[in-house]
Protein backbone atom coordinates (compact mmCIF):
# COMPACT_ATOMS: atom_id res chain seq x y z
CA UNK A 1 0.00 0.00 0.00
CA UNK A 2 1.41 3.38 -0.99
CA UNK A 3 2.37 5.79 1.73
CA UNK A 4 0.08 8.83 1.83
CA UNK A 5 1.49 12.32 2.07
CA UNK A 6 -0.93 14.60 0.25
CA UNK A 7 -4.24 15.49 1.89
CA UNK A 8 -7.08 17.30 0.16
CA UNK A 9 -9.59 19.34 2.13
CA UNK A 10 -12.55 20.97 0.40
CA UNK A 11 -15.06 23.55 1.57
CA UNK A 12 -18.06 24.91 -0.32
CA UNK A 13 -17.51 28.63 -1.02
CA UNK A 14 -18.82 28.45 -4.40
CA UNK A 15 20.14 32.77 -11.45
CA UNK A 16 19.90 35.66 -8.74
CA UNK A 17 17.65 35.49 -11.83
CA UNK A 18 15.14 38.25 -12.34
CA UNK A 19 12.37 37.48 -14.78
CA UNK A 20 10.69 40.34 -16.61
CA UNK A 21 7.07 39.92 -17.55
CA UNK A 22 5.81 40.63 -21.06
CA UNK A 23 5.05 44.28 -21.74
CA UNK A 24 1.37 43.40 -21.89
CA UNK A 25 0.63 41.94 -18.48
CA UNK A 26 -1.80 39.46 -19.89
CA UNK A 27 -2.16 36.42 -17.69
CA UNK A 28 -2.27 32.86 -18.75
CA UNK A 29 -3.33 30.31 -15.85
CA UNK A 30 -6.03 28.77 -13.48
CA UNK A 31 -7.06 25.77 -11.16
CA UNK A 32 -9.33 22.85 -9.13
CA UNK A 33 -11.52 19.36 -5.60
CA UNK A 34 -13.66 17.15 -3.72
CA UNK A 35 -13.27 15.54 -0.30
CA UNK A 36 -10.72 12.76 -0.19
CA UNK A 37 -7.09 11.75 0.25
CA UNK A 38 -4.55 12.18 -2.51
CA UNK A 39 -2.33 9.25 -3.43
CA UNK A 40 1.29 10.01 -2.62
CA UNK A 41 4.56 9.50 -4.41
CA UNK A 42 6.82 7.70 -1.90
CA UNK A 43 10.20 9.40 -1.85
CA UNK A 44 9.07 12.30 -4.03
CA UNK A 45 11.92 14.44 -2.75
CA UNK A 46 14.49 12.11 -4.29
CA UNK A 47 12.80 11.99 -7.71
CA UNK A 48 14.18 13.79 -10.74
CA UNK A 49 11.21 14.54 -12.93
CA UNK A 50 11.79 15.08 -16.64
CA UNK A 51 11.34 18.42 -18.33
CA UNK A 52 8.25 19.16 -20.31
CA UNK A 53 8.11 16.91 -23.34
CA UNK A 54 10.86 15.47 -25.50
CA UNK A 55 9.92 14.69 -29.08
CA UNK A 56 10.26 16.12 -32.55
CA UNK A 57 10.53 19.89 -32.22
CA UNK A 58 8.74 22.58 -34.25
CA UNK A 59 11.78 22.71 -36.57
CA UNK A 60 11.65 18.95 -37.21
CA UNK A 61 14.70 18.09 -35.07
CA UNK A 62 14.29 14.95 -32.98
CA UNK A 63 14.98 14.64 -29.26
CA UNK A 64 14.73 18.31 -28.36
CA UNK A 65 13.28 19.49 -25.07
CA UNK A 66 10.23 21.72 -25.34
CA UNK A 67 9.33 24.03 -22.46
CA UNK A 68 5.71 25.14 -22.60
CA UNK A 69 4.63 26.49 -19.20
CA UNK A 70 1.34 28.29 -18.77
CA UNK A 71 2.15 31.51 -16.89
CA UNK A 72 0.22 34.28 -15.18
CA UNK A 73 1.97 37.52 -14.22
CA UNK A 74 0.27 39.60 -11.54
CA UNK A 75 1.28 42.60 -9.47
CA UNK A 76 2.77 40.82 -6.45
CA UNK A 77 3.77 37.44 -7.87
CA UNK A 78 3.73 35.21 -10.92
CA UNK A 79 2.45 31.65 -11.28
CA UNK A 80 3.20 28.97 -13.87
CA UNK A 81 2.22 25.35 -14.46
CA UNK A 82 4.05 22.80 -16.57
CA UNK A 83 3.79 19.07 -17.14
CA UNK A 84 6.53 16.70 -15.94
CA UNK A 85 6.36 13.33 -17.67
CA UNK A 86 6.44 9.96 -15.86
CA UNK A 87 9.53 7.81 -15.43
CA UNK A 88 9.60 4.39 -17.06
CA UNK A 89 11.59 1.30 -16.08
CA UNK A 90 12.45 -1.67 -18.28
CA UNK A 91 11.28 -5.13 -17.20
CA UNK A 92 13.21 -8.38 -17.66
CA UNK A 93 10.77 -9.26 -20.42
CA UNK A 94 11.92 -6.22 -22.36
CA UNK A 95 8.65 -4.40 -21.79
CA UNK A 96 8.26 -1.11 -19.96
CA UNK A 97 6.16 0.03 -17.05
CA UNK A 98 5.60 3.35 -15.33
CA UNK A 99 7.97 3.53 -12.37
CA UNK A 100 6.79 6.94 -11.19
CA UNK A 101 3.79 8.89 -12.41
CA UNK A 102 4.26 12.38 -13.75
CA UNK A 103 3.14 15.59 -12.08
CA UNK A 104 1.91 19.05 -12.91
CA UNK A 105 4.45 21.38 -11.32
CA UNK A 106 3.14 24.68 -10.02
CA UNK A 107 5.71 27.44 -9.50
CA UNK A 108 5.12 30.78 -7.80
CA UNK A 109 7.74 33.51 -7.56
CA UNK A 110 7.58 37.07 -6.16
CA UNK A 111 7.59 40.43 -7.91
CA UNK A 112 10.49 42.78 -7.10
CA UNK A 113 9.38 45.74 -9.16
CA UNK A 114 7.23 46.72 -12.09
CA UNK A 115 7.05 43.69 -14.39
CA UNK A 116 10.13 42.15 -12.72
CA UNK A 117 10.15 38.89 -10.76
CA UNK A 118 12.76 37.09 -8.65
CA UNK A 119 13.08 33.48 -9.90
CA UNK A 120 15.51 32.62 -7.07
CA UNK A 121 12.65 33.02 -4.57
CA UNK A 122 10.36 30.55 -6.35
CA UNK A 123 8.16 28.09 -4.48
CA UNK A 124 7.25 24.72 -6.00
CA UNK A 125 4.30 22.38 -5.57
CA UNK A 126 3.98 19.09 -7.51
CA UNK A 127 0.39 18.00 -8.15
CA UNK A 128 -0.08 14.23 -8.38
CA UNK A 129 -2.53 12.76 -10.92
CA UNK A 130 -5.16 12.45 -8.17
CA UNK A 131 -4.67 16.07 -7.15
CA UNK A 132 -4.87 17.13 -10.79
CA UNK A 133 -8.19 15.29 -10.99
CA UNK A 134 -9.39 17.18 -7.93
CA UNK A 135 -8.46 20.49 -9.54
CA UNK A 136 -10.24 19.58 -12.76
CA UNK A 137 -13.44 18.77 -10.85
CA UNK A 138 -13.45 21.90 -8.68
CA UNK A 139 -16.73 23.79 -8.88
CA UNK A 140 -17.09 27.52 -9.43
CA UNK A 141 -17.99 28.10 -5.77
CA UNK A 142 -15.69 25.50 -4.22
CA UNK A 143 -12.31 25.92 -2.56
CA UNK A 144 -9.64 23.38 -1.68
CA UNK A 145 -6.34 22.84 0.10
CA UNK A 146 -3.51 20.38 -0.49
CA UNK A 147 -0.86 19.47 2.09
CA UNK A 148 2.56 17.97 1.29
CA UNK A 149 5.16 16.69 3.74
CA UNK A 150 8.10 14.66 2.34
CA UNK A 151 8.68 13.00 5.71
CA UNK A 152 5.11 12.18 6.71
CA UNK A 153 4.82 9.16 9.00
CA UNK A 154 8.51 9.37 9.91
CA UNK A 155 10.46 10.91 12.77
CA UNK A 156 11.20 13.92 10.53
CA UNK A 157 7.54 14.70 9.84
CA UNK A 158 6.76 18.40 9.92
CA UNK A 159 10.25 19.68 9.20
CA UNK A 160 9.12 20.87 5.76
CA UNK A 161 5.44 21.54 5.13
CA UNK A 162 3.74 22.86 2.02
CA UNK A 163 0.18 24.09 1.77
CA UNK A 164 -1.51 24.96 -1.51
CA UNK A 165 -4.90 26.62 -1.20
CA UNK A 166 -7.29 27.63 -3.97
CA UNK A 167 -10.16 29.81 -2.77
CA UNK A 168 -13.05 30.92 -4.96
CA UNK A 169 -13.89 34.62 -5.05
CA UNK A 170 -17.25 35.41 -3.46
CA UNK A 171 -18.49 37.01 -6.66
CA UNK A 172 -17.49 34.01 -8.79
CA UNK A 173 -14.97 36.04 -10.79
CA UNK A 174 -12.05 33.67 -10.23
CA UNK A 175 -9.82 32.15 -7.60
CA UNK A 176 -7.06 33.14 -5.19
CA UNK A 177 -4.13 30.67 -5.32
CA UNK A 178 -1.74 30.66 -2.35
CA UNK A 179 1.31 28.52 -1.63
CA UNK A 180 3.01 28.43 1.76
CA UNK A 181 6.27 26.65 2.58
CA UNK A 182 7.42 26.24 6.19
CA UNK A 183 10.96 24.92 6.72
CA UNK A 184 11.73 24.46 10.40
CA UNK A 185 15.32 23.44 9.62
CA UNK A 186 16.07 26.76 7.90
CA UNK A 187 13.60 28.63 10.12
CA UNK A 188 11.79 30.07 7.10
CA UNK A 189 8.11 30.65 6.42
CA UNK A 190 7.44 31.74 2.83
CA UNK A 191 4.07 32.44 1.27
CA UNK A 192 3.03 33.71 -2.16
CA UNK A 193 -0.42 34.35 -3.61
CA UNK A 194 -1.71 34.98 -7.12
CA UNK A 195 -5.31 35.87 -8.13
CA UNK A 196 -6.59 34.20 -11.30
CA UNK A 197 -9.65 35.01 -13.37
CA UNK A 198 -12.28 32.53 -14.52
CA UNK A 199 -10.73 32.65 -18.01
CA UNK A 200 -7.28 31.79 -16.63
CA UNK A 201 -8.84 29.03 -14.58
CA UNK A 202 -10.53 27.63 -17.69
CA UNK A 203 -7.22 27.47 -19.54
CA UNK A 204 -5.50 25.65 -16.66
CA UNK A 205 -8.39 23.23 -16.27
CA UNK A 206 -8.22 22.38 -19.98
CA UNK A 207 -4.43 22.01 -19.83
CA UNK A 208 -4.68 19.68 -16.83
CA UNK A 209 -7.32 17.60 -18.58
CA UNK A 210 -4.95 17.18 -21.53
CA UNK A 211 -2.00 16.41 -19.23
CA UNK A 212 -3.66 13.73 -17.09
CA UNK A 213 -3.27 10.69 -19.41
CA UNK A 214 0.33 11.76 -20.09
CA UNK A 215 1.08 11.82 -16.34
CA UNK A 216 -0.14 8.21 -16.14
CA UNK A 217 1.80 7.15 -19.23
CA UNK A 218 -1.41 6.10 -20.97
CA UNK A 219 -0.61 8.15 -24.07
CA UNK A 220 2.16 5.62 -24.80
CA UNK A 221 -0.46 2.87 -25.15
CA UNK A 222 -2.07 4.59 -28.11
CA UNK A 223 1.05 6.19 -29.61
CA UNK A 224 3.15 3.01 -29.79
CA UNK A 225 2.60 0.57 -32.69
CA UNK A 226 1.64 -2.91 -31.37
CA UNK A 227 4.92 -4.43 -32.57
CA UNK A 228 7.16 -1.62 -31.41
CA UNK A 229 10.05 -2.59 -29.16
CA UNK A 230 11.26 0.96 -28.61
CA UNK A 231 11.27 2.47 -25.16
CA UNK A 232 8.60 5.01 -24.18
CA UNK A 233 9.71 8.52 -25.04
CA UNK A 234 10.47 10.55 -21.94
CA UNK A 235 12.48 13.71 -21.55
CA UNK A 236 15.90 13.68 -19.84
CA UNK A 237 15.78 14.05 -16.09
CA UNK A 238 16.55 17.52 -14.71
CA UNK A 239 17.22 18.48 -11.09
CA UNK A 240 14.12 20.64 -10.68
CA UNK A 241 12.32 19.09 -7.73
CA UNK A 242 9.38 20.22 -5.67
CA UNK A 243 11.50 19.95 -2.53
CA UNK A 244 14.19 22.30 -3.84
CA UNK A 245 11.98 25.01 -2.37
Amino acid sequence: MSRLFGIVRTSMLRRSMFVEAPSELKSFHGMATKPGVSAAFPGLKEAAFPATYSKTGPDGNFGVRIFAPYTVFKGKAALSADMRLPRFSKLESGDYRVERAGVVMLTLWPAIGERKYNWDKRLLFALSPTEVGSLISLGSKESCEFFHDPSMKSSNAGQIRKTLSIKAHDDGSGYFISLGVVNSLLKTNDRLSVPVTTAEFAVLRSACTFALPHLLGWNQLSNQPPSSQSSPKAAPAIPSLEWDR
